[in-house]
């Protein structure tokens, strides 16, 4: 199979995943994120990378935000938001975190695969994906999928955290530009 194929049949799956996400868990995640508290993201692997674009972003937006394992993450204080990217729900890494965070009184948001795990357990809110993986038996989920391992989620979320920061843009009254200015020149 030709790699344009292979690509189109990848954009098809993830269209028809993009097609059963549930817009009320969406907006509920949305309402957690806004200017007047400090934001954690976390994630490990490829959903680590896709969560760490979203951080990226965030900032674009004028979000105080930290990604998880920087040395420059500072003390968290109760009302701070924890958000995790986390297939599975149940990495032990940031299954530690979240409920380390509950204790200190952190709201927590998933966005992940499986509507039953260790972390959707602790999250005030939480997307699930439809997907395929081939380490999650949730009944929710599409079926099998082209791809290796949990591609499909890593892309959907992604998209899905590009989509939140546009709706974000209109709730914070946010420009392309004035993010922009908020875009790195160091590098």
């Amino acid at each position: 199979m030709k790699t344009t194929e292979i690509l189109s049949k990848i954009l098809g799956e993830l269209k028809v995943s993009s097609l059963q996400i549930d817009e009320t868990q969406v907006a509920k995640f949305i309402s957690y994120i806004g200017p007047n508290k400090r934001i954690y993201v976390a994630g490990a692997g490829r959903s680590g990378v896709a969560i760490k674009a979203f951080a990226s972003r965030l900032m674009h937006l004028g979000l105080d935000v930290h990604f998880i394992g920087d040395i420059t993450v500072p003390h968290t204080k109760p009302g701070d938001l924890l958000i995790i990217g986390s297939g599975s729900g149940e990495t032990q890494s940031l299954v530690s975190l979240a409920q380390k965070a509950k204790k200190n009184g952190l709201n927590i948001i998933l966005n992940t695969l499986t509507s039953n795990s260790t972390i959707a357990d602790l999250a005030d809110a939480k997307i699930v994906l439809p997907g395929a993986s081939p380490k999650v038996e949730d009944k929710t989920h599409i079926g099998a999928s082209i791809q290796p391992m949990g591609s499909g989620f890593e892309q959907l979320s992604l998209l899905v955290y590009d989509a939140i920061v546009m709706s974000l843009m209109n709730k914070l009254n946010q420009t392309g530009e004035m993010m922009f200015e908020r875009h790195a020149n160091l590098e």
